[in-house]
């Protein structure tokens, strides 16, 4: 383990994330909102921290980088930009607590959208900016824009690559990994300037377009009004950014073929379809529960429940509605969908419909081999063979989400949350959609839970967005010995 430069490139993340502070900090200067300061003083800090560790760590770098530095890599380089990103929020005074500055700035590099805030619009505009421009930097993921931006790590980039991009498998579009980076983030950033300018011409405010951008393509859910997109009860707004929402939610690899005019892998891929179909048959099972009971109108129970699904199913986490008012079936689909999550390769949390279809494929394998018992069937996704390596590792991912989020919801619970409360914040944060049910559902925030549930929840976040796995093999002591 080359710890030198583990810890330089950890250095070079702070660094950019202080960077990235001018967005707000130039914010804070038009509206005189006071925080221009602390923004300065933070990005000061970030600055000379990350460009020291850069410095004095500084080291060779012809050597591929091993699979272990990989994962230490992103692991550090996530904790590093959360506790750095949490700086402007204490130095401001707007999140009072150090634990409440960390949790909100996590959920937002995480793209989770869990808040503890109860009155969000009292906060500066700059201070919901950058709360916003954390979700859209973790959307597409800090490392993986390292490999667009810094050429150092085009050598052995692939192990950050496989670290950091959500699915079982990733997909290479170019040779290099530094290219295939680069044009992730030119999809990321044409669909999130699509979705500003349709936001715009709706009538939506410059700041609050920007903010919904910045939270909408990276399936974060942060809003700066404290009814969510609720606040703006507009079919158009609805309609735009469930469609936004619904293309986050897919594998951007698709998103690519489509620009390449090659429309037609969207059709030949099993994923999109689960996808697609799993939408609009959980649309169409709530619009049912809630139509008449909830809604007296078929068309607002439609237009709510598309949204609500659409933004559970891609664990965004933005609300026009309570769902907890819709009764138990559709509360249990969208617990589900909470669980399922998007398309690998997507922005979304939770298990992915790839690992979700491979996973009912080994079932009926199963029941196959019981009924022939030497019969060979293999399992394909797409026309291609799922090798045994991907399987088991897709049931061990599955086998250890289940474990981690029941030791979880355990912990919650002897800290004194209610059950339903303590199984909805802990596939909330580990599923990274924000709201959950019970005390910590759509209309409510994690601000009244204890200080040690917040860290639980903290780590569960990182846990979800790195896909577990990244995190977790840290903790083996096999992993240090070999």
């Amino acid at each position: 383990m080359r710890w030198a430069f583990i810890l330089q490139v950890a250095g070079l993340i702070i660094l950019f994330v202080g960077l990235t502070m001018l967005v707000p900090l130039g914010f804070s200067l038009v509206a005189k909102d006071g925080t221009a300061l602390s923004f300065i003083q933070a990005m000061l800090f970030c600055i000379a921290a990350g460009g020291g560790l850069f410095l004095v760590f500084r080291t060779d770098k012809g050597h591929t980088i091993t699979h272990r530095e990989g994962m230490c890599i992103v692991t550090l380089g996530w904790i590093g930009a959360g506790l750095s990103g949490a700086l402007p929020f204490y130095l401001s005074g707007s999140i009072p607590g150090f634990t409440d500055c960390v949790f909100e700035t996590f959920s937002g590099f995480t793209t989770t959208g869990s808040t503890i805030l109860g009155d969000i619009e009292s906060l500066p505009s700059s201070i919901l900016m950058w709360r916003s421009q954390t979700q859209w930097l973790g959307g597409m993921g800090i490392v993986l824009l390292s490999l667009a931006i810094l050429p150092f790590l085009g050598v052995g980039g692939m192990q950050l690559y496989k670290a950091e991009v959500p699915g079982p498998t990733p997909d290479k579009l170019r040779p290099r990994i530094r290219d295939t980076a680069r044009l992730l983030w030119q999809v990321y950033l044409l669909l999130s300037a699509l979705q500003f300018l349709f936001l715009l011409a709706g009538g939506m405010s410059f700041s609050d377009s920007l903010s919904h951008t910045f939270t909408t393509m990276p399936t974060g859910g942060f809003s700066p009004k404290n009814a969510s997109i609720g606040h703006y009860d507009s079919v158009y707004f609805d309609l735009v950014i469930t469609f936004f929402m619904f293309m986050a939610g897919v594998n951007f690899v698709l998103h690519f073929q489509l620009l390449r005019r090659n429309p037609s892998t969207w059709w030949r891929s099993p994923e999109f379809k689960f996808y697609l179909l799993v939408t609009l048959g959980v649309t169409l099972i709530v619009t049912w529960c809630i139509y008449g009971s909830v809604y007296s109108s078929l068309g607002q129970a439609l237009r709510y429940s598309l949204f609500q699904v659409v933004s559970i199913f891609t664990t965004t986490g933005y609300a026009t509605a309570d769902y907890e008012l819709w009764g138990p079936l559709a509360q249990f689909l969208l617990l589900l969908c909470m669980i399922v999550g998007g398309s690998a390769g997507s922005t979304a949390g939770g298990v992915k419909c790839m690992r979700v279809i491979i996973l009912i494929k080994q079932a009926q394998r199963e029941l196959m081999r019981l009924v022939h018992p030497r019969a060979v069937v293999p399992i394909k996704l797409g026309g291609k063979l799922v090798s045994d390596e991907i399987l088991s590792g897709i049931v061990g991912f599955f086998l250890l989400y289940l474990a981690l989020a029941a030791l979880s919801m355990c912990i919650l619970a002897a800290l004194g949350l209610d059950l339903l409360t303590s199984i909805g914040a802990v596939i909330a944060c580990i599923s990274n959609i924000g709201p959950g049910l019970g005390q910590v559902g759509p209309t409510d925030n994690f601000g009244h839970l204890p200080a040690l549930g917040k860290w639980v929840l903290t780590f569960c976040m990182l846990l979800g967005r790195l896909e577990i796995y990244t995190v977790i093999v840290l903790f083996s002591g096999e992993f240090w010995r070999s």
